[in-house]
């Protein structure tokens, strides 16, 4: 008789598993074991990676590797971890974005590119937010953001179907219908689901600073006092209309403010033709068309440069290898980002993204929990 392993730890009783959240997380080698939904969970996930390649695949799309250590971390409005290179004596970031790369691959002559990677950004958890996760990010030259939106609506409803085998998806209390999407400008979506018994803003007030931090402050909600008139339209839309995008809905128009990458819409310079996709009051997707002017970029930059100096840790740093490359000329292209986990979360009807993500980041156990396992060894 041979033996292939030791098994030295009982697995929880079988007919009440594996129940304590932190001890499942910790111990996700057990709660695979002991909870077959668990498995599930992660086996439907590695099918909706693989259904959205062959999608991509299949629309000539190259698939591409970019650079995870960044001297600039660029590409989105976030807080970077730091970390440093010993032999060069150089400080650098990981990627807060696959965005700026992918680009300088269109001005290189590649017209379809996508990216699955990991993202690290350096801000809080929540039942949506981990600080490593996982984004798809795809780029397609001579196309605009309304090209994006309907891709996205025939992807995703693909993926829904191969992964789910129905476009009637449960998720929570509600039941995610992906026969029939829903489009708003974001003025549209702060009007629609604004509060019954609250007195309705004019449409013309959406654009008036004064007027929103009024509505601002009527809703109890902190204002800060640089705070341009686009970033406060976004943070109504955010109180108000947010919650109630639970079937898939596309929210487009976004105030310049918001979206330093992206490029104006004509006769409108406070807007930008941008979109993000909600479902089950989580934003899934964010795409626009991309600004493609360098001096117009190098002036968005430099905007957010002085939003840093008034104390915004998310502006945008300053790229100028990305604005030499801009200088070689970018076709009109779109681009899109489409965050992985929280797809998951949507269609493996879970609450929250630490069930989709094998092993999420967690406080360093008790160092006197770990040691138990030197005396199960020592007992050997």
């Amino acid at each position: 008789l041979h033996h292939l392993s030791k098994n030295l730890l009982p697995l929880p009783e079988k007919w009440h598993g594996l129940s304590d959240i932190e001890t499942r997380l910790r111990q996700r080698y057990v709660d695979l074991i002991v909870n077959p939904e668990v498995r599930e969970v992660f086996l439907r996930r590695g099918k909706i990676v693989r259904e959205i390649r062959a999608f991509l695949d299949g629309r000539g799309y190259l698939e591409v590797e970019t650079p995870v250590l960044q001297a600039v971390a660029g590409g989105a409005l976030a807080r970077p971890f730091c970390t440093h290179h010993n032999a060069l004596d150089l400080d650098l970031y990981l990627r807060i974005a696959l965005e700026l790369h992918l680009k300088r691959l269109i001005v290189g002559g590649i017209p379809r590119v996508y990216e699955l990677g990991r993202i690290f950004r350096n801000e809080g958890i929540s039942s949506q937010h981990n600080p490593e996760f996982t984004m798809l990010e795809f780029y397609q030259a001579y196309s605009d953001f309304r090209d994006l939106m309907d891709l996205t609506q025939e992807m995703l409803t693909r993926v829904a179907e191969a992964v789910t085998g129905s476009l009637e998806v449960p998720y929570q209390e509600h039941t995610l219908d992906f026969r029939h999407w829903h489009r708003y400008t974001m003025r549209e979506a702060v009007l629609r689901f604004w509060p019954e018994g609250r007195p309705r803003p004019q449409p013309e007030d959406l654009g008036a600073r004064e007027r929103l931090v009024e509505l601002l402050g009527g809703l109890g909600l902190r204002i800060e006092t640089e705070d341009g008139a686009g970033k406060l339209l976004g943070a109504l839309f955010e109180a108000v209309a947010e919650p109630h995008l639970i079937q898939p809905t596309f929210i487009y128009d976004y105030p310049t403010e918001l979206s330093p990458l992206s490029k104006r819409k004509p006769g409108e310079p406070d807007t930008v033709e941008r979109f993000e996709l909600y479902i089950g009051g989580m934003e899934i997707a964010n795409a626009y068309s991309e600004l493609n002017d360098p001096a117009e970029q190098r002036d968005r930059f430099e905007e957010q440069l002085r939003a840093r100096g008034r104390g915004d840790a998310e502006a945008h740093a300053m790229d100028l290898d990305y604005l030499r490359a801009l200088c070689y000329a970018m076709p009109p292209t779109a681009g899109e980002g489409i965050g992985i986990d929280r797809l998951t979360m949507v269609l493996t009807n879970s609450r929250s993204i630490r069930d989709v993500i094998l092993f999420p980041l967690l406080r360093p156990e008790p160092e006197a929990d770990l040691e138990q396992v030197l005396a199960v060894l020592d007992r050997e």
